[in-house]
């Protein structure tokens, strides 16, 4: 971009007076069907003025040559089109002349000169947000913040943020981990674009525009030498006298809502909050557990996984949660097309 304050980028003569005024006497001017020699926009009166971003465009074009003459022909506009934008751009800043009028050509008056600077910004700013468009519409940039609940981030969320950001290198991805009550807040307060929740905790979801990804079904993890071990699958009441180890003091609102589900009340003898350390202490033949089928394929060798036999409904179902009535980005649109594809490849889940 030109230096503004170099007088010689703009005081180059190429314009002559008395062919503009020829030009601008023919009545085709006056009266052109060229949609760029549209009557310029009405100038209301405000403390900001209103001003055009074509008049702006139009300035410092006939800055940078000199002359209407060049700048009409760079635009493909009439003279008369680029005089009338530029008596425009002055009306609206105080009526004070922007260019001499020179025999051959135009030179920047010292308002001009002031005005040169701050156009070029405007209309710099202004292509910059017609890129940084284009790059949300194209998904190749802009930014993308994601939360996730612990057992989601076991595979699902990896390796959906590892297809998208093979497709999408542009985009800044962000996330966060919580619970899916305040995962949903972070949502509603606009702190994230697309969160993945689960119908454990029995969140209130109506404010939601839900994405079904999957429904996941639940193992139980046992110790390698439990009566149980070998059994290809189990029913929740075969162990409604075991020690349970959960992530809190009460079933309600967690995974062992299930055992509730089957009439019976799980004692928990251990409150853990994280999967690797429920595994340690089922593994030191503390209790057993719940395992959902997100988190099945990181489990420690040591304990083995027994399908749950539930007749009744899958364990939970798995989504990912908008805001109601606020448009998907591009950006989350190829995300949650990830996230389905990372669904369909996770075992022991059902994802239609």
């Amino acid at each position: 971009m030109p230096n503004p304050h170099a007088a010689h980028s703009y005081d180059t003569p190429s314009y002559d007076a008395q062919s503009y005024d020829a030009q601008s006497s023919n009545p085709q001017d006056a009266q052109s069907s060229d949609p760029h020699d549209a009557p310029s926009p009405e100038v209301l009166s405000h403390d900001a003025p209103d001003l055009s971003t074509a008049w702006l465009r139009v300035f410092l074009d006939v800055a940078r040559h000199g002359s209407f003459t060049g700048a009409a022909r760079t635009l493909g506009w009439t003279q008369s089109a680029v005089s009338r934008q530029i008596s425009s751009l002055e009306a609206a800043l105080g009526g004070a002349p922007l260019f001499d009028r020179l025999p051959r050509g135009v030179r920047l008056t010292e308002a001009g000169r002031v005005l040169v600077p701050h156009a070029e910004s405007v209309v710099e700013r202004l292509h910059g947000a017609v890129r940084e468009l284009a790059a949300l519409r194209e998904v190749a940039g802009g930014r993308l913040r994601v939360g996730a609940f612990a057992t989601a981030d076991a595979a699902l969320v990896p390796r959906a943020i590892a297809t998208f950001r093979a497709r999408h290198p542009g985009v800044r991805l962000t996330r966060e981990e919580g619970f899916t009550p305040v995962l949903l807040d972070r949502l509603t307060a606009g702190h994230l674009d697309l969160a993945v929740v689960s119908t454990t905790g029995r969140a209130p979801l109506d404010a939601f525009t839900l994405h079904h990804l999957l429904d996941e079904s639940l193992y139980v993890a046992v110790p390698a030498d439990h009566p149980l071990a070998s059994e290809p699958r189990v029913r929740l009441t075969q162990l409604a006298d075991a020690d349970w180890i959960s992530g809190g003091p009460r079933p309600e609102g967690t995974l062992l809502d299930a055992a509730l589900r089957h009439g019976f009340r799980p004692r928990v003898a251990h409150v853990v909050a994280e999967w690797t350390a429920k595994q340690g202490y089922v593994a030191g033949g503390l209790g057993v557990t719940l395992i959902p089928a997100l988190a099945a394929e990181s489990v420690r060798p040591d304990i083995a996984l027994l399908p749950v036999l539930d007749e009744d409904a899958p364990a939970r179902a798995v989504y990912a949660a908008s805001v109601r009535g606020r448009s998907l980005a591009p950006a989350a649109e190829a995300f949650l097309a990830a996230l389905r594809e990372s669904a369909a490849e996770i075992p022991g889940t059902r994802t239609t």
